[in-house]
């Protein structure tokens, strides 16, 4: 067997690993990726792509349920499941193929199999439990992602108690759906069922749906999914799970012990990361609580050696994972300028209405010692929501009093995940209220909510 040499060797070829591959062969370096399965990872296959694919889909069949507000007329609106389904994973196939162009273009070469490190410059590639390729390599960057949590004392048989990756491949409509977790994962999934007829429950042990997100925002978001028909169980804590041709849970709530029982349980309490069969402990690799420790440019506590994205820990986001990865592969080639800023990652969840986020909330702002202005500006007013029918959402926007600066951003309603980029660069470039006021808007859009918001903080907001 030939030993192969790279400068850089990538393991995982999710968002995170196939982008550090790309920036560090556009870099000039020798690149090879490793791939257990099929590149884009969790993300582009099972997670982020195939699951908005569906997302649309439901959102679509919503509006078509109020085609006459837009002077449309039907008869039997009906939708087929499993061709909702098909389009999804043929979204999904159709990117990965465009990752697999996106290797050949940029000269990285792809090696099938599992990695592991077998020493701080070497990485041997198995596939079948056979050795397939040895690797000798200047930097190792390891991109391995995450897989589902679940709660202690509960298994995912896969079957009745599922994960997000059942859940977009279901053979059928369920008729009922216990959704374990109101994190984003959870709540798209409620979104998605509920709007096609299954009864959905949420169960989240925290006080609120989001539980990182802006308190204002979530109940704002609770509200809505309640009238779409979507029950919600917070401060609920899940004890155990018994399956028979149902799914029981057993759940510690505010008003005492109560059982649930549903055709399926989706287990969406989080992630974590894929650290095992590493080889990290042969080489000294610091992990804490399955995540490899990493400074801000994902350097592990091994010269040479790397980890982006969700094995690194939280949050586990794909856009994050990607920004990890150009960081790393500048880093490693000495062109680094920046490293990670976890102070300003976008958050999103695409339910309808949305919510995105970006920077502190209110309460973290208060709790962080800032005086605090806050600008808040519904989507009501706006010309473009009245004309799309879309004007349920509020734009809510966090500046400190003394500097104007803006600290954080939160927005509910239709194409928030959108907007929040523009508010990501203005704290890049550390906005004020007034630049942002003063940055004329185009109208009719949804961003006009910006603008209002940032002028309402100080009392110049003019639609209000």
């Amino acid at each position: 067997m030939a030993e192969r040499q790279f400068d850089v060797t990538v393991i995982g070829g999710g968002p995170g690993g196939y982008v550090a591959a790309i920036r560090a062969a556009q870099l000039g370096m020798k690149v090879g990726l490793v791939e257990r399965d099929k590149l884009g990872g969790i993300c582009l296959n099972w997670g982020c792509i195939p699951s908005k694919a569906l997302l649309k889909s439901a959102e679509l069949y919503q509006v078509f349920k109020k085609a006459e507000e837009f002077g449309f007329s039907y008869k039997d609106l009906t939708f087929d499941f499993q061709k909702i389904i098909k389009r999804s994973r043929d979204v999904a196939d159709r990117i990965s193929k465009g990752v697999e162009y996106l290797m050949k273009k940029n000269k990285i070469e792809v090696l099938a199999g599992t990695g592991r490190l077998t020493g701080g410059n070497s990485v041997e590639v198995s596939n079948g439990g056979k050795t397939t390729d040895t690797v000798k390599t200047k930097f190792t960057i390891l991109a391995t992602g995450g897989r589902p949590r679940t709660i202690p004392g509960i298994s995912i048989d896969h079957m009745k108690v599922i994960t997000s990756t059942e859940a977009m491949t279901l053979p059928q409509l369920p008729k009922s759906l216990l959704v374990i977790g109101g994190g984003s994962i959870g709540i798209e999934f409620a979104y998605f069922y509920n709007a096609f007829g299954t009864k959905v429950t949420v169960i989240e042990m925290m006080p609120s749906i989001l539980p990182k997100e802006d308190k204002e925002i979530t109940r704002l978001l609770e509200s809505s999914l309640r009238k779409q028909g979507i029950e919600i169980l917070t401060n609920a804590k899940v004890e155990s799970a018994a399956v028979s041709s149902d799914v029981t849970l057993k759940i510690a709530a505010k008003d005492g012990m109560k059982e649930l029982q549903g055709e399926l349980a989706l287990m969406a309490v989080g992630v974590q990361g894929n650290v095992e069969n590493l080889g990290l402990e042969s080489v000294g690799v610091e992990v804490d609580r399955a995540a490899i420790v990493v400074d801000r440019f994902g350097k592990t506590s091994v010269d040479g050696i790397y980890a982006i994205g969700d094995v690194s820990g939280e949050p586990w986001l794909a856009h994050v994972a990607s920004h990890q990865g150009i960081v790393a592969a500048e880093h490693l080639a000495g062109k680094a300028r920046y490293g990670f800023d976890r102070s300003n990652i976008p958050s999103c969840t695409y339910c309808q209405p949305q919510v995105a986020s970006i920077g502190m909330t209110e309460e973290a702002a208060v709790a962080a010692g800032h005086k605090v202005k806050v600008g808040r500006f519904p989507f009501r007013p706006l010309g473009k929501a009245m004309a799309t029918g879309a004007t349920e959402g509020t734009v809510k926007l966090v500046f400190d009093e003394r500097y104007g600066e803006l600290l954080g951003a939160q927005i509910i309603g239709a194409e928030a995940t959108e907007l929040i980029a523009e508010l990501g660069l203005a704290r890049a470039l550390e906005s004020t209220n007034e630049e942002i006021h003063r940055t004329m808007h185009a109208h009719p859009t949804f961003s006009e909510a910006i603008m209002e918001a940032a002028g309402e903080a100080f009392g110049q907001a003019i639609h209000i």
